[in-house]
């Protein structure tokens, strides 16, 4: 039975990585066991590890998913300056999505539920709280 998951990405320098990651999660890590690593917990049981090594190319993406991917963009595209973000959609898709790299080339992105009422249930199935 699988009851949790890691993504780990890899990074350069970890306090450079460790710095642009708490922008982009708005938070400081959750865990660091140890040098060279940080983690944090997406949501209960999702884990993305940020890893000081070589970056692996063209990883990813791993998307997350948001309620407000425009209002997502808009902050990182300030706060880290992302300017490759595009947000697609398509009629027979359930979500709109969009993709970027991190500075060490990571594939990263987020989606969003078109219909609302579907994103609630999901939430509240995965979290156990309604919005």
């Amino acid at each position: 039975m699988i009851f949790e998951m890691t993504n780990q990405v890899r990074v350069s320098d970890i306090t450079e990585g460790i710095s642009w990651y708490k922008t982009f999660f708005n938070r400081e890590p959750d865990f660091i066991p140890h040098e060279g690593f940080a983690e944090w917990e997406i949501i209960s049981g999702c884990w993305l590890q940020v890893a000081e090594g070589k970056p692996a190319e063209e990883s990813g993406p791993i998307r997350f998913g948001v309620t407000d991917i425009e209002g997502v963009r808009e902050r990182l595209m300030e706060e880290l300056g992302i300017d490759q973000f595009e947000i697609f959609s398509r009629e027979e898709v359930p979500v709109k999505w969009g993709t970027f790299t991190d500075p060490w080339g990571n594939g990263l992105g987020f989606f969003e539920y078109v219909n609302k009422t579907e994103e609630k249930e999901r939430i509240r199935r995965i979290t156990g709280n309604p919005l």
